[in-house]
């Protein structure tokens, strides 16, 4: 860094220390720039601290509860009632050394490459400059905006006698009866951990359904899943109030006849906001569209020259940390690294829902394959019970969907419920996006008995 006049200059200045933000950093000084990263809270931003990381956590801790009821089933010899109480404080320490692991490798990074990480707010203060919450002043050619989103709590009489997914991650304990007010990613999740964990879960779901972006077909197979492990889905019902009860319990007024009541928490899952106020857009003329925004084109540049965003503030593409990542490491590779042409290629990005069982997804579904290429598709599907569902004589299915158009029935869309179907559909993913076909997938031999093997089998 140098200085210029009363202000420190840099290549580039970060606003905002996430998953988006740390790889711009990273991925500009690997081209020998001078950086600065301002980032006031915790390192690695919703992901690493309140968002996929702890809730993979959880995850997998709830999902060992479940193979530990199949364990009973299978022979194991197990205290009564079928498996051994989760000791929740003792999983939240192993839980947060993994976190806190995270954030020493992040502080090491960014020494070894010489970032000036300043623990402040940002927020910009003309063209090529950035001021701190302090009032010190940083002046670069290029800045780039990831601060990233934050959980939506619904303008409804009562809603600070509820939650959000934030504040789940402070828990200690699971509560005995718990009301998941939505119907997207977050709240199925949520709902899974907590049920599985012992709480007792009311899915509280304004649609019909859940998942409005996801295949019906497996929607409705994960919904029968979730009744069968307990979940109470109270799908069409809207929440119109919160309420303390006498006994100090929650009850929540719906748009019907029904009054929901005694629940010891109420959380909230019905979306999420960008970290867009306060940060001087005004001063270089950034206009956020209504939900807060920011108008970026296929490069991540903003309408105010110089200034770039990543991420969750942005209105493109999925809000999904591995997209934020690439889309930062890219602009960088354009910015710094002589690759004029790089930018983010947000078709058929992978995902995954991590459900019990999960749900993972890459490319169109059938609603949108026919809307592109109208009755030349052809579908193709899998429901079967996964081996340990079988074994421990359950009703838990999977379902694969396989979505292929034309008459080389190029695949298109390609659609998992079940056991393991995040870790498989990563390879397939990269077979879709090489543009593989249905005889490609038959082609490869299967592996047996897998799950997988439904992918190349489906016929």
């Amino acid at each position: 860094m140098s200085a210029s006049g009363d202000a420190l200059a840099f290549d580039l200045i970060v606003v905002g220390g996430g998953s988006g933000g740390l790889a711009a950093a990273f991925r500009a000084a690997e081209y020998g720039r001078r950086v600065a990263l301002l980032e006031p809270g915790d390192l690695g931003g919703t992901c690493v601290n309140v968002g996929c990381v702890p809730k993979k956590a959880m995850w997998l801790a709830a999902d060992l509860g479940l193979r530990i009821g199949h364990a009973a089933r299978l022979g194991y010899d197990l205290p009564r009632g079928g498996r051994p109480a989760f000791d929740w404080p003792c999983f939240l320490t192993d839980r947060q050394r993994y976190i806190h692991g995270i954030h020493a490798s992040y502080r090491r990074r960014l020494d070894r490459d010489g970032v000036l990480l300043l623990p402040t707010r940002g927020r910009l203060a003309g063209e090529g400059a950035v001021e701190t919450a302090d009032g010190a002043l940083l002046r670069a050619p290029h800045i780039v905006l990831a601060t990233g989103s934050r959980p939506i709590v619904p303008q409804i009489p009562g809603a600070s006698l509820g939650v959000v997914s934030d504040d789940f991650f402070h828990w200690t304990q699971a509560p005995a009866r718990v009301a998941v007010i939505g119907g997207g990613y977050v709240a199925v999740e949520l709902a899974g951990v907590l049920q599985a964990l012992g709480s007792q879960v009311d899915l509280v779901v304004r649609d019909g359904r859940l998942l409005r972006q996801a295949e019906p077909e497996l929607v409705a197979q994960l919904q029968d899943n979730y009744i069968q492990q307990g979940v109470v889905l109270r799908l069409g019902v809207a929440s119109q109030a919160l309420h303390r009860q006498a006994d100090g319990r929650i009850a929540i007024e719906t748009d019907g006849d029904e009054r929901l009541a005694d629940y010891d928490q109420v959380l909230f899952a019905t979306g999420r906001r960008p970290n867009t106020d306060d940060l001087g857009l005004e001063r270089v003329g950034i206009v956020p569209d209504p939900q807060g925004h920011l108008p970026v084109d296929a490069f991540q540049d903003t309408p105010a020259p110089g200034v770039h965003a990543v991420g969750d503030i942005c209105g493109c593409g999925p809000a999904l940390t591995p997209v934020a990542i690439a889309a930062a490491r890219r602009l960088c590779d354009r910015l710094f690294g002589g690759r004029p042409d790089a930018r983010l290629d947000a078709e058929n990005v992978p995902s995954a829902i991590f459900s019990h069982p999960p749900l993972a997804m890459v490319g169109l579904t059938e609603a949108q394959a026919r809307e592109r290429h109208g009755d030349d598709v052809h579908v193709y599907t899998s429901r079967f019970r996964p081996m340990i569902e079988a074994l421990a004589d359950t009703s838990q299915c999977s379902l694969f969907k396989l979505i292929c158009v034309g008459e080389a029935r190029r695949v298109v869309g390609l659609h998992l419920l079940g056991d393991a179907a995040d870790e498989i559909l990563q390879g397939f993913a990269v077979a879709l996006k090489m543009g593989a076909t249905l005889d490609d997938f038959h082609d490869t031999v299967a592996i047996h008995p897998t799950s997988a093997e439904e992918v190349v089998l489906m016929r």
